[in-house]
């Protein structure tokens, strides 16, 4: 019965959605994207919380912004745009493309999952992205909780050379980020990172490249009770 109800939830969830065009280019199609940026995209929550904090000298965290904080944030002095959602054909995408073009933002789209481990590809090339960025960059997803709060630890390891400790706060329930739930597979990475710095010293990158199996974490991970969980 309850199966049944979720079912026709969800297909009358996948019928609503399908009656955006995500068109921003028409007015009033336009005013169709915001409502979906705004109301299926959750961007009314983000307009007073905006999980924003200075990471290091050159890099901020947030969750998905709006015009208005794009342009606050490019008074800060910022002049890069890391967005982990990835590139897509939403409307919230488009409305930052549009943004980050009127502010003269460079706009990196890079996807990451919040619930799976990435693989070594994908996150050999997000260390290696951090390489090249020298100048003040704000990194986002949607809510700024899991796949930001990987992303930023990740670059507190590699380019600040930070202790696994500090780097793990990134990950944290501050942010709301929730560690017995699918996203904990995000600290699981830096648990398993952990228990390898135990027998001795690697660096993060390398230990991504020659170690580290996405697929293999998220199975041992799925496996996880949610006792096991709290002490990651």
């Amino acid at each position: 019965m309850l199966r049944k109800l979720w079912n026709r939830l969800e297909r009358w969830e996948d019928s609503y959605r399908a009656k955006f065009t995500h068109d921003i280019t028409d007015p009033e199609e336009r005013k169709k994207s915001q409502f979906y940026a705004d109301w299926v995209d959750h961007g009314i929550l983000r307009y007073k919380w905006h999980n924003f904090e200075r990471v290091a000298p050159l890099l901020w965290r947030s969750n998905h912004p709006n015009d208005d904080r794009f342009r606050a944030y490019a008074e800060l002095g910022i002049t890069t745009v890391l967005n982990l959602r990835g590139k897509t054909d939403k409307a919230f995408y488009h409305f930052e493309v549009e943004s980050c073009a009127a502010l003269g933002l460079r706009l990196i789209d890079l996807p990451m999952a919040a619930r799976r481990a990435p693989t070594r590809e994908r996150f050999l090339e997000l260390i290696d992205l951090f390489d090249t960025l020298d100048t003040p960059t704000l990194i986002h997803c949607k809510s700024g909780a899991d796949r930001t709060g990987l992303a930023a630890a990740v670059y507190l390891l590699h380019v600040m050379k930070a202790p696994l400790e500090e780097a793990r706060k990134q990950l944290s329930f501050r942010f709301l980020h929730i560690k017995l739930t699918k996203t904990g597979t995000l600290d699981y990475i830096l648990h398993c990172y952990g228990e390898r710095l135990a027998k001795g010293p690697i660096p993060f990158r390398e230990w991504v490249e020659t170690e580290y199996d996405g697929a293999a974490m998220q199975a041992a991970f799925d496996k996880t009770t949610i006792r096991e969980r709290m002490r990651f």
